[in-house]
């Protein structure tokens, strides 16, 4: 992992602190926000923004697989997902990997491979990389071999999934969409459609199934939602599990009732940047505008993060303060890290630096290490000569 920064001071900047944006600087050192006289890095005309904390971003697949029957070595596609992260101003981020009947990429084996790429990975990560696991509900006999993965591999965060309504409707309607999605995983369709049934030929068992992962988890002190409820009553069930945040609810009523129950909603920044799903599911802006959303995360696409917290700017719907704290604060608040999220005295040093102008992301600071530097915040930083001595030193 790099060294840390020389002790420093950014000085000059809109930055966002204890909610508001206001002319005070940032000290940081050894990682952390600190205090005290220490040499200067002048960004007026910059903002200085907590670090975008992201708690499901699939992208990571596409540079580890560009596609589908291109594969390329696990670590290279980690470090490469890695450093757009931080370009994107990402400073800890969960990847979000299947645990799936529909196997390939996305079944126990090729998790546990990537599970045991990142592991060994992450003490040379530039960004705060975790693993989220999308849990098929269906797949009842790997529940044991998941949850020795877990522990094995220090999970945090796994979600519950089912798509098997959703895959037998693409064989009824669609039968070319399915075959498609047959070749994609490396399968015919017709030995698709079987992992499909074998699937749905468990359905009583799932129940007990996701009981006792949760009760597991709730050992291992790993945190659970569910993905895509389609109404109130399964987003209910999965609260009374434990499974209690409510990842890309598909409609409004599944996202009321999630904060009815208390329950964190988290949503798709690409929704909010395109101006709605790209599946025709709920809007995420029209959640955010209603009070229904507590986060927002890159899906499958980093720079919509930055982008959406503008988006919702732009369109009158919040002020920056509290459109960043969708991908900020809300997000540490979600997965109960108190040490990140905002720009606070002892708290990580996670900081983006951006011009407002052209609303660039020129440098991302993540516990106290660079991460991504460019444009005038680069020269800036660079023609510290306070900064520069300390650093040669």
């Amino acid at each position: 992992m790099s060294p840390y920064l020389p002790p420093l001071r950014l000085v000059g900047a809109l930055t966002l602190r204890d909610g508001a944006l206001s002319n005070r600087s940032v000290a940081l050192a050894e990682g952390r926000i600190t205090r005290g006289p220490l040499p200067e890095v002048d960004l007026r005309g910059f903002l200085v923004l907590p670090g975008i904390i992201d708690l499901h971003g699939d992208a990571f697949e596409r540079h580890i697989a560009p596609r589908p029957s291109a594969q390329f070595d696990l670590t290279a596609g980690l470090a490469s997902a890695d450093r757009e992260a931080a370009a994107n101003g990402v400073t800890t981020a969960w990847l979000a990997q299947g645990w799936s009947w529909e196997d390939g990429p996305r079944g126990p084996d090729y998790a546990e491979r990537v599970m045991a790429a990142l592991t060994a990975y992450r003490p040379r990560a530039l960004t705060d990389l975790r693993l989220q696991i999308r849990c098929e509900t269906h797949l009842v006999d790997s529940g044991p071999r998941l949850i020795e993965a877990v522990r094995r591999h220090g999970v945090d965060y796994v979600v519950f999934n089912d798509h098997l309504s959703e895959a037998q409707e693409i064989w009824r309607k669609n039968p070319a969409d399915f075959a498609l999605w047959a070749r994609k995983l490396g399968r015919t369709p017709e030995a698709h459609l079987d992992a499909v049934n074998i699937a749905a030929a468990r359905a009583r068992e799932v129940p007990r199934h996701l009981c006792r992962l949760a009760e597991a988890f709730d050992g291992l002190g790993v945190l659970y939602g569910s993905h895509d409820d389609p109404d109130g009553e399964t987003r209910e069930r999965y609260s009374m599990i434990g499974a209690r945040i409510a990842e890309f609810p598909i409609t409004w009523q599944a996202a009321a009732a999630a904060k009815a129950m208390m329950n964190p909603v988290v949503m798709g920044a690409p929704n909010v940047v395109r101006g709605g799903s790209h599946t025709g599911n709920v809007a995420a802006a029209d959640l955010v505008a209603a009070g229904l959303c507590d986060a927002l995360v890159s899906d499958y696409y980093y720079p919509a993060l930055a982008q959406a917290a503008w988006a919702l700017v732009d369109r009158g719907l919040l002020d920056l303060p509290r459109a960043w704290a969708l991908i900020s604060s809300g997000p540490a608040e979600i997965l109960r890290m108190p040490d990140r999220g905002e720009i606070t005295f002892g708290k990580r040093a996670d900081l983006v630096v951006m011009n407002p102008e052209t609303r660039m992301i020129e440098a991302t600071i993540c516990g106290g290490r660079l991460t991504w530097l460019a444009g005038e915040a680069g020269r800036r930083f660079l023609s510290a000569p306070q900064a520069l001595r300390i650093a040669a030193e």
